[in-house]
């Protein structure tokens, strides 16, 4: 069963946009041209969104893509599927990848085990809140959150994955 999600490439530097595209490209099989528009938080850079369609793990397979290039900040989101948790994947410079499961409102979802595990080894009320924001990937949100604003209006291309 196929599924969808949306790209949003909050920050890359221009030279970057073409590998980009290509890389999301061999992805999804299919050709892509995105439309670029200026991230007014990070003078230089450029930012996009694409929504796409695809099978199930597809959000993965672009995350695993756009992370070869450090400077990119980005976010993935995957629905879920019939049989398929949703996820999340967000990357910052410094931080890395962060990946969560989605509920279908796009919430992040801990499961009953991870909760028991944080609750088990957390032994102060600041330690719980230090896991739970770990968990959370509040860190990676924090420092995405104004290259978010500054897409509000932004056009968004469509994508299907061939095969």
């Amino acid at each position: 069963m196929p599924t969808r999600g949306v790209v949003y490439v909050h920050s890359t530097p221009l030279a970057v946009c073409p590998h980009v595209e290509w890389a999301i490209a061999r992805v999804l099989t299919a050709p892509v041209t995105l439309h670029w528009a200026a991230q007014p938080v990070d003078a230089g850079a450029r930012r996009t969104e694409c929504s796409w369609t695809g099978r199930a793990g597809t959000g993965a397979e672009l995350a695993a893509a756009l992370r070869q290039w450090p400077m990119l900040r980005f976010e993935i989101t995957e629905e879920p599927s019939p049989g398929c948790d949703g996820e999340r994947f967000m990357f910052v410079p410094g931080r890395g990848l962060f990946r969560a499961t989605a509920g279908a409102a796009g919430d992040i979802q801990l499961g009953e085990d991870r909760l028991r595990a944080i609750m088990a080894s957390s032994r102060a009320p600041e330690a719980l809140q230090h896991a739970l924001d770990k968990a959370l990937g509040t860190a990676w949100d924090a420092e995405l959150e104004p290259y978010r604003y500054a897409g509000d209006g932004a056009p968004v291309t469509l994508l299907t994955r061939v095969g």
